[in-house]
Parts: C-alpha cells; structure tokens; sequence
C-alpha cells in the first residue's frame, strides 16, 4: 500500500511522486513546528534556519525514515519528528558546504545560499542550530516513549554524520580536488559523504520499530546502496542538467578536477553501475515482502530522477 493509502504497482514513479510530496508536506508542517521564532535577536538566526530548512527540496531522507518505519506500524507522530530530524542535520550540512571555505555556491534550489541570503556568520550559526536542534528532537519522549530507542537513535544519527560518516566525507571531497582517487577511494568518499546519511533514514525507521539486529543490518545494506545509486546520479546530473534543472549551479566538479565514477569510467557505464546498485537495495528488502514496496520504489526513483 502506499503511505496515501492507494494501492501503488511496482515501479509506478508517479504514484510514488504524491507518496513522495505527501510524507514532505508533513515533514515540513513538523519542521515548521519544531523550529518557531523567539522573541529578541537572536530571532535572526532562527530565521536563517527556517529559511535553509522549509525551503522545499525533495525530502527523500525522511521519507526513508518513514517509509521504513511503517513496516513496523510505528504512529505517524513518531517517525515524522525522526524523518525531520534527520532533514535537519542533511539541511545543516548543505548550508555549510555552499560556505565560501567549502564549494562556495550561490544558489540552492532555486534560490540564494543561506550565506547570501544572511551573511556567512549568520549561516554557519544556523546550520549549527540545526544539528544540535536534530538530537533534541530525537532525545524528546514525543519522539519514542521508550528511553533506550530514543538512545539508539541519537547515537545511529552521530555516528551516521560525524568524523566516521558525512563529516568525513565531505573532508575527502574537499582533498579529492588535489587528488588521483582509486574507484575504491571514490566509493568510499561517497559511502560517507551520502550512503552513511541516507543508510541512517531507513535504520531509525527500524529503532522506532524496535527491530531486530538482522533486520536494521538489512535496511542499513539498503541504505547504503541507494546512496551510492543517488550519488552517481548526482554526478551525471551535474555533468548534463542545467542550473535551472537543478537550481544551482552545475559542472563544478568536472571543472574542479574531482575525481567520481562519472568521470572515472564514463556516463554509460555509471549508469549500468548506479543500476546494479538500485539492484542490490531492492534485494535487501526481500526479507520484507510487498509492505516494501515503497522503498522499492524509492530505489528506482533515484537513478530516474530529473533533480
């Protein structure tokens, strides 16, 4: 079934754009929430995350978060806060990568940077309010009445987006630059850079859902192959779409010299590769049966995306 409650085909990309638009009219209803302006001055950094996190975007993170948590029956209210908090920490992480320091980028979706929009202070305030505003959510009992989960899920969501996962990652793209990376080494960056982060929204679904060890092992292999399907498609996209395709600018990293597999083996072949890996995520959920349908469908949604 699909999370509007119709029945949805395998493979049905249209009926998984309105799951999809669905579960982000929610996620941002919860994130609107979650983030309400206070009185005085510092007004205006809540205001530049506000601005960085319900400015639209696909809001694929938490549609994981939710997706996967339904295979356990696990209440709406639970794994919407999860899947915002996860978009939190995702949308922290963009407004520090379009930093001067990092890739320095002007638009984001169609619009100016947090830092252009605001200032660069401003900007790197807010995208810190974001990541530590994330556990908050995740430690608070409306998230999951059961103490040790809500544990679990703080510690996943660290580990997934520390040293060890996309801080990491981001540390080797910005060293790939000067760089002849390996397809190993490639993989790897990308694993941390965008796996770890998109691995972690299908296992909190799974900890709200107390799943066993096996089971947040399978959505995690999952998880982490998606991510490396949507990260070629990332390149490819950045390689043959158009700044108003995509809503900021493209063909940096071809520019920059970074290594990907894109560049590494060519267009065709990164195709055939992102697709073996969709390949791989689908197989993962076989232990789930029909009621994965969705995230199958996610899976097929990542590599025939147009943004």
């Amino acid at each position: 079934m699909s999370l509007t409650g119709a029945a949805s085909a395998p493979g049905d990309l249209l009926t998984f754009a309105d799951d999809l638009r669905v579960v982000a009219e929610d996620v941002n209803a919860c994130l609107t929430s979650l983030l309400p302006l206070p009185q005085g001055p510092e007004q205006r950094v809540v205001e530049a995350m506000r601005y960085s996190a319900l400015d639209g975007g696909k809001r694929l993170r938490p549609f994981l978060a939710v997706a996967s948590a339904d295979l356990f029956h696990v209440p709406r209210a639970h794994s919407l806060r999860a899947g915002a908090a996860v978009e939190m920490v995702h949308c922290y992480s963009l407004i520090h990568d379009d930093l001067p320091a990092m890739d320095d980028d002007d638009l984001r979706r169609g619009r100016p940077t947090c830092h252009k929009a605001f200032d660069e202070a401003t900007a790197i305030l807010a995208g810190d309010g974001l990541l530590t505003g994330a556990f908050a959510v995740l430690s608070d009992e409306e998230t999951h009445p059961d103490g040790d989960t809500r544990a679990k899920l703080v510690a996943a969501l660290a580990e997934a987006a520390g040293a060890e996962g996309m801080v990491g990652g981001q540390m080797l793209d910005l060293l790939a630059e000067d760089m002849d990376m390996s397809e190993s080494e490639i993989e790897r960056l990308q694993v941390l850079k965008t796996g770890r982060l998109l691995a972690v929204s299908c296992q909190v679904g799974g900890i709200l859902g107390q799943a066993d060890t096996a089971t947040l092992e399978d959505l995690r292999t999952y998880g982490l192959c998606l991510g490396a399907a949507f990260q070629i498609a990332d390149d490819l996209l950045d390689l043959e779409a158009t700044a108003g395709d995509l809503g900021k600018a493209t063909g940096k990293d071809d520019a920059a010299g970074k290594a990907t597999f894109v560049s590494l083996h060519g267009p065709e072949r990164a195709r055939k590769r992102a697709k073996t890996l969709v390949d791989q995520a689908v197989a993962a959920l076989s232990p789930f049966g029909e009621s994965a349908e969705l995230l199958r469908a996610a899976a097929a949604f990542t590599v025939n995306r147009q943004s």
